[in-house]
């Protein structure tokens, strides 16, 4: 039995995996509010106190990973390879960077699992970008083997931000003035979102309804900026969802010409599939081609969305099924 983890700053998602050969079966699903718990061990034991005899535990977690251990970037754990293998009592343990762990399912994803940003013909052996922006900004990319394709992490979310024109570097200007250093995932996440609204509402001088002001103060106001902003209810959530789309797709463009991703490029994360439409109106696809004397080269890679919000625990299952089997 395989015991799979995607650890975010919001989120913690564990699930069970039974291999039979190559194949995975999901068997067992559980989220847990990460901020309601003192660690990851004190999730593992209420997620298997049902008793579930586990061989292999695979953790995919949102920060660096180095010697086994790794501290989360959005929340106050420390995370240990050998202190997760010995809370699931199993017998070997994987500490991987949670988007590491999406590359790897990206291979075995099917098409309905999949929206379509971008047609293009990706090269079969070629290298396979993972941009993911939903807590923090994660990214990550895979590698041809000779016989696969091998997930490399990376913390690419956490570099500088480049604005583009007057008003990005004015968003930086207002991001710096709170933050200092202004890292990509400062504008492209879901603080960044909710970021880039107060932005256009404290120094642009844009509007806004008092009702929807009265929902900010009470609920999650990312998620309203997107609802808003989609709907077309607020002309400032709008705004924000438009700068936002081209803001990822300009991120997304800088990964895929830093790693050369001619195999594709791949959006996970909770926020792109809440946001598809805006996606897909494009502004995001402009931002991601506009790069000079490479647009013709960004204009024919396939940029798909991932659907499917537990992609990164079949990645992880996928990761501790291989290298288990190696070991």
């Amino acid at each position: 039995m395989i015991l799979a983890g995607d650890v975010g700053g919001t989120k913690t998602n564990l699930a069970l995996f039974r291999a039979e050969g190559a194949r995975l079966s999901r068997l067992g699903l559980r989220s847990f509010p990460s901020r309601e718990y003192g660690g990851l061990e004190e999730i593992l034991g209420e997620f298997l106190a049902g008793g579930a005899a586990v061989d292999t535990v695979c953790i995919g977690v949102a920060g660096p990973v180095a010697g086994g251990r790794s501290r989360v970037t959005n929340l106050p754990w420390e995370v240990d390879r050998e202190s997760i293998r010995r809370a699931c009592g199993a017998k070997r343990g994987f500490l991987v960077n949670d988007l590491q762990a999406t590359a790897f399912s990206v291979p075995a994803l099917p098409a309905k699992s999949l929206a379509v940003l971008q047609e293009g013909e990706g090269d079969p052996e070629g290298t396979v970008a993972v941009l993911a922006a939903g807590t923090g900004l994660g990214a990550s990319f895979l590698v041809w083997d000779g016989t696969g394709h091998l997930p490399v992490a990376s913390e690419g979310g956490h570099a500088d931000f480049a604005p583009r024109n007057p008003r990005e570097a004015r968003l930086h200007a207002f991001l710096a003035a709170e933050h200092g250093r202004v890292s990509v995932e400062r504008a492209v996440s879901g603080p960044g979102l909710h970021a880039v609204y107060r932005f256009l509402r404290e120094s642009e001088g844009m509007a806004e309804s008092p009702g929807i002001e009265e929902r900010m103060a009470r609920e999650d106001p990312s998620r309203i900026v997107s609802e808003e902003g989609l709907s077309g209810g607020s002309k400032t959530c709008r705004e924000a969802l438009r700068i936002f789309a081209s803001l990822y797709g300009a991120a997304a463009g800088n990964l895929a010409l830093q790693v050369l991703a001619t195999g594709g490029v791949y959006l996970g994360g909770g926020i792109a599939p809440a946001i598809l439409p805006a996606l897909a109106a494009g502004e995001f696809q402009e931002a991601f081609v506009s790069k000079g004397r490479f647009r013709g080269v960004l204009s024919g890679l396939p940029v798909r969305v991932i659907l499917d919000d537990k992609a990164a625990l079949m990645g992880a299952a996928r990761y501790a099924l291989e290298k288990g089997g190696r070991e």
